[in-house]
């Protein structure tokens, strides 16, 4: 295994997914469900993250040339999605969702495209492409694991948090989140038509 690669990978990864600002969104979607299910939820979550990173590691270019799908196009659906949870977040919504169905707040949107977004999906496709042997492969797949096994963990004690805050402080760590949301959404969204531009521009 090239310990080069695992640490660039890893680095990069732990960058994008960003598990400290994962916590406020994790707590503000799941602050309604049991501890038990708070649990469940951060491992459900992990493992569809770990899943779709995989196999856009191991497919993601034939299946994006499959469905005519370019990385912006990716990248400005993630960002609409997100501008639907941060408005359920800022009006007090996300509470009756997430009391609904558990299994859905964990795969969608903290499954993806909150850990498991367009950054993650792009990282981890352009360090699979510049892969030389087997080494490269198995360094970036350990990366892979030991960046969702963090997460993972960060989620999993996320619970300590809310100990400390109480109830009042995780309404405003809430409204936070869904505010931080937005902008995550939004900057999605304008790197895409960033994208589109250029693009533009280079055919004409």
């Amino acid at each position: 295994m090239d310990l080069k690669v695992f640490g660039e990978a890893f680095v990069t990864l732990m960058v994008i997914i960003d598990p400290p600002g994962m916590v406020p969104i994790f707590l503000a979607l799941t602050k309604v469900l049991t501890l038990r299910d708070q649990r469940r939820a951060a491992w459900q979550a992990v493992a569809l993250a770990f899943g779709v990173i995989v196999v856009f590691a191991v497919g993601g270019q034939t299946i994006l040339d499959y469905l005519h799908v370019d990385l912006p196009a990716l990248q400005a659906a993630g960002g609409l999605l997100l501008v639907l949870v941060a408005l359920e977040l800022l009006t007090g919504k996300a509470d009756e969702s997430a009391a609904q169905a558990t299994s859905s707040v964990a795969l969608v949107p903290l499954g993806t495209p909150l850990l498991a977004g367009p950054g993650a999906i792009v990282a981890t496709m352009l360090f699979v492409q510049r892969a030389d042997g087997a080494a490269d492969y198995v360094a970036i797949g350990a990366a892979i694991v030991a960046s969702m096994l963090a997460v993972w963990l960060v989620l999993r004690y996320s619970s300590l948090v809310v100990k400390l805050l109480r109830p009042g402080g995780i309404e405003v760590l809430s409204r936070i989140a869904g505010l931080l949301l937005a902008a995550i959404a939004v900057q999605l969204i304008a790197d895409a038509v960033m994208e589109f531009v250029s693009a533009y521009d280079a055919t004409h």
